[in-house]
């Protein structure tokens, strides 16, 4: 199958020939694809078991040829992002250093804050019960190489709207601009969120780490709503500056 014609057929979002998105229902999660020669990296797991089921299959659907996902980024610890994670067993999982301990300690709040939410109590504890903890911990940066000449970068730029915010960057080509996987760090389809485990005084500069990485051609994929540029990165991070009373 044509993979263009794959990634619609799936209702993703093609954003360069071998990058897609999709904004899940209910929570608006976005979820990435990264294809490379002889891997595939997924970005978020989504909210439930089921969530991260119809993830890995349509990847599946995408990549053709028997071909599944091999990598797995997880941008931060909030239940719409991770608990879907059990779902893709066997892969390897990435995440920004310390996530794999408070996804340990914090089991109980992530299921409690998953049923506030609207997540079925069942399904809720489920993921929580079965959640895959991160193989790999990112401090600074971490290139990941996916085959047939694609390579991502894992950048641990937090913390801001978590205490452990993961970027991905996915370099640009001749046809295609850089592409920033920005996590909840950036928000375009409502107010950035700005939780318990937030770190208000932080988040513009992690932004201004967001930028330096993509750079002004970029596009930037928030964790909700539209895919943005630069200028969109620039104005929230001045919102926010002034909204939490930082430089």
């Amino acid at each position: 199958m044509d993979v263009a014609l794959a990634w619609d057929e799936a209702g993703w979002e093609r954003l360069a020939p071998h990058v897609g998105r999709r904004r899940l229902p209910v929570w608006d999660c976005t979820a990435g694809l990264v294809v490379g020669g002889g891997s595939a990296l997924m970005i978020e797991a989504g909210a439930t078991l089921r969530e991260g089921a119809e993830l890995r299959t349509q990847a599946r659907g995408i990549l053709g040829g028997g071909r599944r996902v091999t990598h797995l980024a997880l941008t931060h610890p909030h239940f719409d992002h991770v608990l879907g994670a059990a779902a893709f067993a066997g892969v390897e999982v990435y995440g920004a250093v310390g996530l794999d301990t408070l996804l340990v300690k914090g089991r109980d709040e992530l299921r409690e804050d998953a049923v506030r939410h609207g997540v079925a109590p069942d399904a809720a504890a489920e993921a929580a019960d079965l959640l895959v903890h991160p193989h790999h911990l990112v401090c600074g940066e971490w290139t990941l190489d996916l085959g047939g000449g694609v390579q991502v970068l894992l950048a641990n730029v937090g913390p801001g709207h978590s205490g452990h915010d993961l970027a991905v960057l996915v370099p640009g080509t001749d046809s295609s601009p850089e592409i920033v996987f920005c996590g909840d760090l950036v928000e375009e389809s409502g107010e950035p969120q700005a939780g318990a485990d937030a770190v208000p005084k932080q988040w513009p500069a992690a932004l201004d780490r967001l930028l330096s990485l993509g750079g002004d051609d970029a596009l930037y994929v928030p964790g909700h709503g539209a895919v943005v540029d630069a200028a969109f990165v620039r104005a929230q991070r001045a919102t926010l500056a002034a909204r939490f009373g930082v430089s």
